[in-house]
Parts: C-alpha cells; structure tokens; sequence
C-alpha cells in the first residue's frame, strides 16, 4: 500500500469511527459552516486522523489539488464526496 493509500484509509476509518455519515463529517470539519473546507479545515481532519504532523500541510495541499475540481483551493461538499467515493473503492 503506497503513501496515498495509507492516508486515505486512515480518513476513511477516522469517518467511519467518529461519524455517522461523510456528510456529518464534512460538517464537523467545516468550522465556517460555508459549505467548503479550506487548507486550515483539511489540516484538522488531517490531525484528528492521526497523519503526521511533519507531512500534514503537504497532504492538504495534495488532497486540494487532486480533488479541487472548480480550482477555488477548497473542497465542497461534491468534491469531498468524490473522495470519499474513491476511498471506499479501495
């Protein structure tokens, strides 16, 4: 399992142990409640599923980049969705 894919499964178990749907998790993480998730958000998230503190700006930065579809640097609700998406495939 490459870097990646250890990062998301962990995201996915902190969503499924901590929430009861993506959507609640989404909402926790939105700290503005504007409907998106800034760097500072994913970096939470990123924290809460214990990502290394050392390689946490770097993997926000990734996730905003592989899944910002409408190139605003946030993530919305459909974007997050995508992802969530992808990581139950694996």
């Amino acid at each position: 399992m490459g870097k990646k894919e250890e990062i998301l499964n962990k995201i996915q178990i902190l969503i499924t142990n901590h929430f009861s749907t993506p959507e609640e998790a989404f909402a926790f993480f939105d700290n503005n409640a504007d409907g998106k998730l800034a760097k500072n958000e994913i970096v939470k998230l990123l924290k809460e599923a214990e990502i290394s503190g050392f390689i946490r700006g770097i993997v926000a930065s990734k996730l905003i980049e592989g899944y910002d579809e409408d190139g605003d640097e946030l993530i919305d609700w459909e974007e997050f969705k995508l992802a969530i998406n992808e990581i139950s495939q694996d």
